[in-house]
């Protein structure tokens, strides 16, 4: 719903029922070298949703300085609002601290407020905070380029519905009830995409390594120890010639203006990720033949298999045109007995160990040339690498035809607890008539 959802309910600034509100501690009162194992917590970002405290991701500080942040302190069942949000996150959510907090505080651009809730609850703020209505209205009210930012001083000025008390309990109670249920349907259908893809992963290895044709399967064994007695196990080396990206200097603007040479960067792994496509045909940026020239970089041809070594480490795709790459990736330009969409799907039966075995680093992976030049596959004949890439492509379109099917009743049944939240605060429905009776179907 929009800004012109009609209320039934008056609109007051939040300010108005305001007993205290505060912000976290800023700069160098509160770093990443104060946090230990134990103690306090402190309540960030990640843990305010919309209605629902998050309670992953905990972090704490000393019982001692969290005595010297007092002012900053959290009790159950205080109001929390996110003060900075993105897309995925919208700025001016709302959740309640939940009863087992104990000692905590808020960080940074999230606000604890305590509400005279005699005339409004934090439980029905929180949802009104939620509602598309006033998520609008925050929205108007943000400053920032990439991330939006309230401060106090707009936090205190958003404007809520108010109906009576004993009707805030009713559609707080409501909408506790209607939205688990919806929740619990999200979350089903969310357990059936990771079966999917699970399932998408297991037919890809299944049919690189042909289980079905070896004896010697077990569930004990590696990828390359089930496959089949009669395949060679090749290194990739000996079928194709491989290739590692060059990045030129960025200090020559003329080499990437109005060029027409695609260029393959860690802005395309998005695209290189995507196991739904083998192909990658547009990359957002160009180089021109003088920066090649001046790069020891090369154009690749079409067909050429590209595998992304750095950020999403083990990605891979298939070069629709020609094209260069930056050094986050290797190529391999495959001979007359590999076929490259084998090649591909053979990278992405293997990503996995490719990982788990090569990829060095814990917060951002990457997997080093050397190691990839001893890269082995198994090989059968040409028109079995056509024949494998073929079942391959067909399993994989039965499941992603259900995979969209339940993408599809998710986005929807979002959107319909999203609709219902509004029209519940708003007034628009009457909750101690309505059932919620059809909002998942």
């Amino acid at each position: 719903m929009s800004n012109g959802t009609p209320y039934t309910y008056p609109q007051f600034p939040l300010r108005r029922f305001v007993h205290e509100m505060t912000d976290g501690p800023f700069g160098s009162s509160l770093t990443s070298s104060h946090y230990s194992d134990e103690g306090a917590r402190v309540i960030r970002l990640g843990n305010i949703g919309s209605a629902r405290f998050k309670d992953a991701d905990a972090a704490f500080i000393p019982v001692s300085y969290f005595r010297e942040l007092r002012r900053h302190e959290v009790k159950a069942g205080d109001l929390l609002i996110a003060g900075l949000g993105d897309d995925r996150h919208p700025v001016g959510r709302a959740c309640i601290a939940p009863d087992q907090l104990g000692p905590a505080i808020v960080k940074a651009d999230c606000y604890r407020v305590r509400l005279d809730e005699n005339r409004l609850t934090h439980r029905f703020a929180a949802w009104a905070l939620g509602s598309s209505t006033v998520s609008d209205q925050v929205s108007a009210s943000t400053r920032g380029s990439t991330r939006s930012r309230i401060n106090l001083e707009v936090a205190r000025e958003i404007r809520l519905p108010v109906p009576p008390v004993e009707e805030q309990h009713r559609i707080a109670d409501f909408l506790d009830a209607e939205t688990a249920r919806i929740d619990g349907i999200l979350n089903a259908q969310k357990s059936l995409q990771e079966r999917l893809s699970e399932r998408r992963t297991a037919g890809v290895t299944s049919a690189v390594a042909d289980t079905e044709r070896n004896n010697r399967r077990s569930s004990t064994l590696t990828w390359l120890e089930t496959l089949p007695v009669d395949w060679q196990e090749v290194r990739v080396g000996l079928l194709a010639r491989m290739g590692s990206g060059h990045t030129p200097s960025r200090s020559h603007p003329e080499w990437w203006t109005k060029c027409s040479i695609p260029w393959i960067t860690t802005g395309e792994v998005k695209q290189v990720r995507d196991d739904r496509r083998e192909d990658l045909f547009e990359t957002r940026e160009k180089i021109s033949e003088i920066g090649l020239a001046n790069s020891a970089a090369e154009i690749h041809p079409a067909g050429t298999v590209v595998l992304c070594r750095t950020a999403s480490a083990g990605y891979s795709a298939v070069m629709g045109t020609a094209m260069a790459t930056s050094q986050d990736f290797v190529t391999w330009t495959c001979g007359p007995q590999l076929d490259p969409y084998y090649l591909l799907w053979c990278l992405r039966a293997m990503r996995a160990d490719l990982l788990g075995r090569l990829a060095m680093g814990s917060t951002h992976k990457t997997i080093y040339v050397p190691d990839l030049q001893m890269l082995r596959i198994p090989l059968p004949s040409l028109d079995d690498q056509r024949e494998i890439v073929k079942r391959i492509r067909k399993q994989n379109a039965g499941i992603d035809r259900l995979s969209d099917a339940v993408r599809i009743q998710s986005s929807l049944l979002t959107e319909r607890r999203q609709a219902l939240i509004t029209a519940a605060v708003t007034g628009q429905i009457d909750v101690s008539t309505a059932s919620g009776r059809g909002i998942e179907e």
